[in-house]
């Protein structure tokens, strides 16, 4: 016990909200596995700490950069595909985008942030089912939360938090005429999961396919 109170000691970084009842958990079971074994116990302090890693809800420094377009997720670039129509959902058929897919892996920050400043003209939640978050199919079969911005500039934007196999719950605060402000976090996906973010045709993509992003930080596109 006193090594499990010596180690979570050590994390300085900030926890988002969602993670503090998984964490509870997650101490509770360690408590009662060290009482049957050091080992267990051991085992169960790896757990909780990586569950304390995954919620973490760092501090990250907005570019001040005129018509910069941020990216939304931490991860890794995977796709990024030109023409292509937007969520059918959205029924803006007349408009094609290029979408541009985030991997987030268990490992990286999964607090979600905005990737522009506006006003929320749409949001969409899609029950759906748990494929791995790296196949194609993901972000029309997956559970997902569509969100439609229209810009100050108005321009259209869209960005779908996707669940992945072990992501159970996709988390967002945001409401329909709501204004918001690039950089903001708006929500979270627990565990695997992956973001899609669908850009007009005329923003220029400077993310490349293998790149990693940062949430709030990684400049994707400039208009």
């Amino acid at each position: 016990m006193q090594n499990f109170i010596e180690a979570v000691k050590l994390v300085s970084f900030p926890i988002h909200k969602e993670g503090y009842k998984f964490i509870l958990i997650f101490a509770l079971a360690t408590i009662f596995l060290s009482l049957l074994s050091d080992s267990l116990g051991l085992i169960g302090l790896v757990a909780t700490l990586w569950c304390i890693f995954f919620f973490r809800d760092p501090n990250r420094v907005i570019p001040d950069v005129k018509n910069a377009i941020i990216s939304p997720a931490d991860g890794v670039v995977t796709s990024i595909e030109k023409n292509i129509d937007a969520p059918i959902e959205l029924s803006l058929k007349e408009k094609k985008f290029n979408k541009i897919s985030i991997f987030l892996n268990v490992f990286n920050v999964h607090v979600n942030r905005l990737p522009d400043s506006g006003k929320i003209e749409k949001v969409i939640y899609i029950p759906g089912k748990f494929l791995s978050a790296n196949f194609n199919e993901a972000s029309n079969e997956n559970e997902r939360n569509i969100v439609h911005l229209k810009t100050k500039d108005k321009k259209d934007i869209i960005f779908t938090q996707v669940a992945g196999m072990v992501a159970r719950r996709i988390i967002s605060e945001l409401e329909e005429d709501q204004n918001v402000e690039r950089g903001d976090k708006y929500g979270i996906i627990r565990f695997g999961s992956r973001m899609d973010i669908y850009l007009p045709q005329d923003i220029d993509i400077i993310s490349k396919i293998g790149q990693t992003m940062i949430g709030g930080e990684t400049i994707i596109a400039n208009k």
